[in-house]
């Protein structure tokens, strides 16, 4: 499957931002990409106030527009993310994956929430939205009918390896990574943890970035990219605006899994979580998250 992960700049103007966007998803399929990945936040950008008063339904207009230009180009399209407003009344970082029929196919709301202190990218993104609480696991088929198990995440998911490997154990052979990655923290994690979760896991990654300044928040790092089971970049897009395409090959991937079986090497029964706590590693089960 041809799968393409489209780098941006999201400004607060949300009808300016889905414009653009078509335009570089046009440009994807044009690449023959059979598989799209927009970034976090794609469709608009703003403070958390902005945030707030922008949050919308799932038929909104970004999720109007995304199955609108999924049927349009007839390709699978991750509609990065954007602040939805559940019938709940909760907002969610949410992400959707949507068919080439136009149909949402799966949904996934952010679990793990950007609440730090790093100089030039402190955040507290539970101020805006809650938690989702499931993990999902989608199918994508190509043009030759065949299914492809796809997992879902966004941006901060990537520094909880748990998410990867449950996904992997579940059926998952692609991750994909919609993301607003602080510049900041960018340099030196992004590429890195990237890359692990494809070659701990075996799977294919492609994460999608937005680059450069966003209005009311911390700039972001780029470098979208798309990484396969050995952990090679097969395609990469350091700054600006565009997309990366890459062929994922799912014989190669076997290969590597039949000649590097660490999945099955796994001892599930040896894995325990430390409670109680061992003295002194600071890890207290009882405690908020842990420590």
């Amino acid at each position: 499957m041809r799968t393409a992960a489209v780098q941006c700049t999201a400004s607060s103007d949300r009808a300016a931002n889905l414009r653009h966007a078509s335009e570089l998803v046009a440009a994807a399929a044009n690449d023959r990409a059979e598989l799209v990945v927009l970034p976090e936040l794609f469709s608009l950008s703003a403070d958390p106030a902005g945030l707030r008063a922008a949050a919308e339904p799932l038929d909104g207009p970004t999720g109007t527009w995304a199955c609108e230009t999924a049927a349009l180009h007839r390709l699978w399209l991750v509609a990065g993310s954007f602040i939805e407003r559940a019938p709940t009344g909760r907002l969610h970082n949410t992400s959707v994956l949507v068919s080439p029929d136009g149909a949402p196919s799966a949904v996934y709301r952010k679990v793990h929430l950007f609440d730090v202190d790093v100089p030039g990218a402190v955040s507290r993104e539970s101020d805006v939205v809650a938690p989702g609480d499931d993990l999902v696991l989608a199918t994508v088929t190509d043009s030759a009918a065949r299914k492809l198990p796809v997992g879902l995440s966004v941006c901060y998911d990537l520094r909880f390896p748990e998410v990867y490997r449950i996904l992997t154990l579940r059926g998952a052979l692609v991750m994909v990574v919609p993301a607003a990655f602080s510049a900041q923290t960018g340099p030196a994690h992004w590429e890195v943890l990237v890359r692990a979760r494809a070659l701990e896991n075996q799977v294919f990654v492609v994460a999608a970035g937005q680059d450069g300044a966003r209005p009311g928040t911390f700039s972001t790092h780029g470098h979208s990219m798309i990484v396969d089971p050995w952990g090679q970049v097969l395609a990469s897009l350091p700054q600006g605006e565009g997309h990366v395409v890459a062929d994922l090959d799912l014989r190669s991937q076997q290969e590597v899994r039949s000649r590097l079986p660490a999945l099955p090497h796994r001892r599930p029964g040896v894995y325990r979580w430390p409670v109680p706590a061992t003295p002194g590693s600071g890890y207290d089960p009882a405690a908020p998250g842990g420590w």
